[in-house]
């Protein structure tokens, strides 16, 4: 078993593949995708997942914009940083530094569960400043109660133990083992979107990057910032996720940023944008045709 993805074993037949290329930033060698022309949209996915997740969601989205999608730190085809500096602040400096190797600035960015928190606190920090926020299902609230003194330890523990990592990895030769997993989020996949999340999760690499962002991440960072978060913010929250609970949303809006808009997403899961890509990206043109990203409505 071969500790991270290879390019051209995995990467293969990747989705957009002839999007992607490498880069050198932040002393680690990543993998992005850019595809279209236009107001320049930076997407990250969430925790787990890699480029892949855009696969149909992307195109659409390049109809309108300049896309750029990297593969977070450890995550697909990216080199793993010092797993210790997978923590909030570290991995928005990480992104921070890249687009600025890449030479561009974000008008409008787009992050998917744990990439959401990762771009707020890069905007907080004064990092990425876009023309608005938007956090497609954001693990943006600490954990509550028993979760919250129980999981993060254990991903600790885990992260620290390169075993831990192999056995997560051997597991994932059982497919159904990853279409529990996918079928947990509350979103339905079709047999591509689950062979997918398989090749990356067959990676010993890739899941102790995971494991690493659990255990060093800290969203009370998140929640004393918000109030200070100065970049218009969009809720976009699949009505059916068991992952990031709707609620979750709601009570950022009324608790922490009542400024902050929610939309959601009936019927669809923590994926919702691989479930139906086109129905979210009509979701994002509407945020940026509002905030004059885009200078006509996509419709």
């Amino acid at each position: 078993m071969e500790d991270r993805p290879n390019w051209e074993r995995e990467g293969r037949d990747w989705p957009n593949r002839e999007a992607s290329r490498f880069v050198s930033a932040a002393g680690i060698r990543w993998h992005v995708q850019e595809m279209g022309r236009g107001p320049v949209l930076l997407m990250l996915h969430g925790t787990g997942a890699a480029t892949h997740s855009w696969r149909d969601f992307a195109p659409v989205l390049a109809e309108h914009f300049r896309l750029i999608a990297p593969d977070l730190p450890g995550h697909g085809f990216t080199a793993p940083p010092p797993y210790d500096s997978m923590s909030l602040p570290g991995m928005a400096r990480y992104v921070a530094e890249l687009v600025d190797t890449l030479g561009v600035q974000p008008d409008l960015v787009l992050g998917h569960s744990a990439g959401a928190a990762i771009l707020i606190r890069a905007c907080l920090e004064g990092r990425l400043a876009p023309r608005g926020l938007i956090s497609l299902n954001g693990a943006l609230m600490p954990w509550r109660g028993l979760p919250g003194h129980v999981f993060s330890p254990a991903a600790k523990l885990f992260a620290k133990n390169s075993l831990v990592s192999r056995l997560f990895a051997l597991r994932a030769a059982n497919r159904k083992t990853i279409q529990r997993l996918v079928d947990s989020t509350g979103s339905t996949l079709d047999p591509l979107g689950v062979d997918l999340y398989q090749r990356l999760i067959r990676s010993p690499s890739h899941v102790r990057a995971s494991l690493s962002m659990m255990a060093n991440w800290d969203l009370t960072l998140i929640e004393e910032g918000l109030p200070r978060l100065e970049t218009p913010l969009f809720l976009v929250v699949g009505e059916a996720d068991s992952t990031v609970s709707p609620r979750e949303a709601r009570r950022v809006r009324e608790r922490l940023l009542t400024s902050a808009k929610v939309t959601g997403l009936p019927g669809l899961g923590h994926l919702a944008h691989e479930e139906r890509p086109r129905e979210v990206a009509e979701v994002v043109f509407q945020i940026a045709h509002g905030l004059g990203v885009l200078a006509t409505p996509s419709v």
